[in-house]
């Protein structure tokens, strides 16, 4: 007669294995090859046939990524304390310092920009920068030159738009914390959902009229926030949004936000979760979106066409570009918000050319847009950098 294994051993030995099943899965960087992601938007593509069972996919893609990033549920949402310092004056807008704290203690950083001559409620605008590091002459994220154009014009064309830093990058980097942080996708995540209630704070902003663009890094932000946050009324990701790239950094893919055991998802069907409202997605020929045009525009077109919204959702792709939020792509994204936001483009368009004219803007020095000169002068509660930041 055989033995049986006591049943406290059993019972071990079950735990063990639904731990090994359960074994986060990271699909970092190129994950799969451009083959395999076509055919998994098609084993998604089957998962819905009509708004209704698309509407159940959505919800199960939206938790395991709150689920993956440690955001759910989600963490109450404590003061934010925004300090808001150090007005400048250029032409057609001011530039603030602005910080917040997205959890006690652990404060973002950014500038807000608002536009002058434009009365009433305005729309609000965030823009997410991505991993573009400091040059000689201006530091990195927010503080780039291209990333003060894109903030600068939005605002000559009355929005109220805020710029802030990702964990490790401009201020963030300046007080000491480093983006190699064990929560950086979680935390860069929830500042951007922190980052709408910001915008809701200022009293002339109106909070129906809410949208966000940032490329690569930033553009990964832009649909993360968008996916989790329906708040986000227009959404245009930039050189991000591919079906066989998952991000390079692990703010992007260090966390099981796109595969579990349970259900397979990647950055295409993520952005697609901002239907039916409007989204655009800017491509290039010259890195992981090349494919835009082809594989996941009109994937996003077969969601939209569910809501019966395809005028909602549109692609602008450059063949011959490469990687970054350039002139080119900026100049594809004004028309866009300025439709979806109701933005007013008298101020910085030029008829004859169609280009949204950004010589009027201000490129400022990194020194004035420090929100804090050193750790010195940040509130004493204020986290160490480097710190781990409690979500309960």
């Amino acid at each position: 007669m055989k033995r049986l294994l006591p049943l406290f051993i059993l019972i071990a030995f079950a735990a063990l294995a639904a731990t090994a099943a359960e074994k986060p899965i990271l699909c970092r960087g190129n994950y799969h090859s451009e083959a395999d992601a076509i055919k998994q938007l098609a084993r998604m593509a089957a998962t819905h046939t009509n708004h209704a069972q698309w509407k159940l996919r959505a919800d199960a893609v939206r938790q395991q990524i709150l689920t993956g990033a440690r955001l759910s549920p989600l963490p109450k949402r404590t003061p934010l304390n925004a300090i808001i310092k150090n007005k400048r004056s250029y032409e057609g807008y001011t530039v603030e310092c602005a910080a917040f704290e997205a959890r006690p203690g652990f404060f973002v950083y950014g500038s807000l920009y608002r536009p002058l001559g434009h009365e009433g409620n305005r729309p609000g605008i965030l823009c997410p920068h991505g991993h573009a590091r400091k040059t000689k002459e201006h530091g990195g994220g927010r503080l780039r030159p291209d990333q003060q154009h894109r903030c600068a014009t939005l605002a000559r064309m009355g929005a109220v738009v805020f710029s802030y830093d990702m964990v490790g990058f401009g201020d963030s980097e300046h007080i000491g914390w480093n983006h190699g942080h064990s929560q950086t996708l979680t935390l860069q995540t929830w500042s951007s959902v922190r980052a709408v209630d910001f915008l809701e704070s200022l009293p002339e902003v109106n909070k129906e009229l809410i949208g966000v663009t940032g490329c690569s890094g930033g553009g990964t932000q832009t649909f993360l926030l968008t996916a989790i946050d329906e708040r986000v009324a227009v959404s245009v990701p930039v050189v991000m949004v591919s079906a066989h790239f998952f991000g390079g950094c692990h703010c992007e893919s260090g966390m099981p936000i796109h595969k579990t055991t349970k259900l397979e998802t990647n950055n295409a069907e993520i952005a697609a979760l901002a239907a039916p409202r409007p989204l655009k997605l800017i491509s290039v020929g010259g890195d992981w979106t090349k494919n835009t045009p082809k594989v996941e525009y009109p994937y996003a077109q077969s969601i939209y066409r569910y809501f019966g919204a395809l005028d909602k959702v549109e692609n602008s792709h450059f063949p011959k570009e490469k990687h970054g939020y350039e002139y080119i792509k900026r100049q594809a994204m004004y028309p866009f918000m300025a439709k979806h936001l109701k933005l007013d483009t008298k101020s910085v368009l030029n008829k004859k050319t169609g280009d949204y004219d950004e010589t009027g803007n201000t490129i400022e020095a990194t020194q004035i847009m420090r929100n804090f000169r050193s750790a010195k002068e940040m509130p004493a509660h204020a986290l160490k950098p480097g710190s781990i930041v409690s979500f309960r």
